[in-house]
């Protein structure tokens, strides 16, 4: 067997929690690759709306295993409360959820130095959410972090060792705060952590294939916000790509089966860093008014733009997209014209590859223009419903990218999502 890859094509946001939740009744486990707390994925069924920071997407579905990869950072705080409100609502968690030794520990002096940072950057600032992850990842990285496997047999001496560096480290920016309090409840909440089944990630999902079961990896945030292929510097501390999935799983890479690529029909970004689409008109705040594009996490208002096809087929490239998921065209029922940006204009010449410096101030991007469909298409069932306008937008899109767009979402619902033929 071959695991398969959900992950994102733009700035992160598409509604990859949506689609994993639609696709996870086709599998027998789904496992988080990467990333932090700071992608919220959203999921509306039943008249009720989750938001899922650190738990797969396919926690809602059935009895499939859901699996914490190493290559995921976890606040054990934030876990706590969430997983607890997951069980609230009737979910036996500790039955289907697996949580890798091997996965980095977000401690409260990490979101006090992810503050501290952005605070030294002034102008220069990432937009980072102040969550920790990219303390967290640099702690990794220099060979400094904490897992959670050294918590495992209550010593605590590799903590207090990294908290040590980390307040020595707070001091020489001047900041010197009391973590009493934040420290008792993260060490509880590591306490809680402990009461789930921890697995060595690697052999357990090889374990899984070499039985013949079907494993969907989840990845978070989107492809130009990959540390080493987004907008850098304003980008995330971890690999968002499919490859991502390989080391942040321990999967061989000829492993990987399908490789679906998510994208919303506009395109959207939150913080910091370039959008070449970007618009600062009153179609943008009705793009953003329509699609409710505040982050799940963070509540922070997302710019909003028309669909960047350049940095979509660059991301189609990098990622080795199979099948394309195409997210919230309802959001632009009431256009009468759609645009499609299918180049970039840059000091006088025309491109159609993705820049290695992304600078907005130097790219004006090459538009398209396509008749909008005017129909209220969310409470369709079929394709065969959709108004000739869109299915031309598809095509256009299709041609435009040269992959299939199999799934197309058509609100917020899990029921609002129509799988082509």
């Amino acid at each position: 067997m071959k695991v398969d890859i959900l992950l994102g094509l733009q700035w992160g946001d598409e509604g990859k929690g949506k689609v994993v939740d639609v696709l996870t009744p086709r599998y027998d486990a789904v496992a988080r690759f990467q990333g932090g707390p700071n992608a919220g994925h959203t999921l509306e069924f039943d008249g009720k709306k989750y938001v899922l920071r650190s738990i797969p997407s396919g926690i809602f579905q059935k009895d499939q295993i859901n699996i914490i990869g190493n290559g995921v950072v976890l606040d054990p705080v934030l876990f706590q409360e969430e997983a607890q409100a997951l069980e609230a609502s009737g979910k036996d968690l500790r039955k289907v959820l697996k949580i890798s030794r091997k996965v980095h520990l977000i401690l409260p002096t990490h979101r006090l130095l992810d503050a501290a940072n952005e605070k030294a950057k002034g102008a220069a600032k990432i937009g980072t959410t102040g969550k920790g992850i990219g303390p967290t990842y640099t702690d990794k990285v220099s060979r400094n972090g904490l897992r959670l496997g050294n918590m495992e047999h209550g010593d605590l001496s590799a903590y207090q060792a990294a908290r040590d560096r980390h307040l020595s480290i707070l001091a020489s920016m001047g900041e010197h705060p009391d973590i009493t309090e934040l420290e008792a409840k993260w060490l509880d909440a590591v306490k809680y952590i402990l009461t789930y089944d921890l697995i060595d990630s690697e052999y357990f999902i090889n374990g899984l294939l070499n039985q013949g079961k079907s494993i969907l990896c989840e990845g978070a945030q989107g492809t130009l916000l990959d540390v080493d292929f987004g907008s850098y510097p304003f980008v995330t501390s971890s690999n968002t790509i499919s490859a991502g999935a390989c080391c942040g799983l321990g999967v061989a890479p000829n492993k990987i089966g399908e490789v679906f690529g998510i994208f919303k029909a506009y395109c959207t970004r939150v913080g910091s860093g370039p959008f070449p689409t970007e618009l600062h008109d009153e179609t943008g705040k009705k793009i953003r008014d329509l699609g409710h594009e505040y982050g799940a996490v963070t509540g922070r208002e997302r710019r909003c733009g028309w669909i960047d096809l350049v940095a979509l087929k660059y991301a189609i490239m990098i990622n080795g997209v199979t099948q394309l998921i195409m997210m919230k065209s309802d959001v632009l029922d009431t256009f009468p014209e759609i645009r499609a940006c299918v180049a970039y204009e840059i000091d006088g010449k025309q491109v159609d590859t993705f820049p290695f410096t992304v600078d907005d101030s130097r790219i004006k991007p090459v538009y398209v223009n396509l008749p909008g469909w005017l129909t209220d298409m969310t409470q369709f069932k079929e394709e065969s419903q959709f108004p000739k306008q869109f299915s031309d937008y598809i095509k256009f899109l299709e041609q435009q990218l040269g992959v299939p767009i199999t799934i197309v979402s058509i609100g917020p619902d899990r029921q609002q999502t129509i799988v082509r033929k």
